[in-house]
């Protein structure tokens, strides 16, 4: 079993940013993958960006050239710094490990862009 636990959300203006931080309870080694999804009122849970063994990393189109996702295997965690942040970035913000066969939730952290 693997915990994960979010932190670094808050309410920010349009244009500002925010660091998540996705902190694990075992190596982040061991997972295939580690990643954010976030879902918003009333919508489906989406993709946001992830980061694979080898620190290959994709992204949603929505997030691209304005979040990055980066890890630090010492500290077993990893990191979403948000920059340029919109009204529609706006969403509960979940940690997902996929160690196959099994993946991992986190309970999320709220991120609220608004002025």
């Amino acid at each position: 079993q693997v915990q994960l636990v979010e932190s670094g959300g808050g309410l920010v203006q349009p244009g500002g940013s925010l660091r998540l931080s996705c902190a694990a309870s075992r190596s982040i080694l061991d997972s295939y993958f580690i990643g954010w999804y976030r879902q918003a009122p009333g919508k489906q849970r989406e993709f946001v960006a992830r980061i694979f063994r080898g620190d290959i990393t994709n992204y949603a189109d929505s997030v691209k050239g304005r979040f990055t996702i980066y890890r630090d295997n010492a500290k077993n965690t990893v990191y979403l710094q948000m920059n340029s942040l919109k009204p529609e970035d706006t969403a509960i913000y979940l940690c997902n490990m996929g160690a196959p066969p099994l993946t991992y939730w986190g309970q999320g952290t709220q991120v609220t862009v608004s002025s």
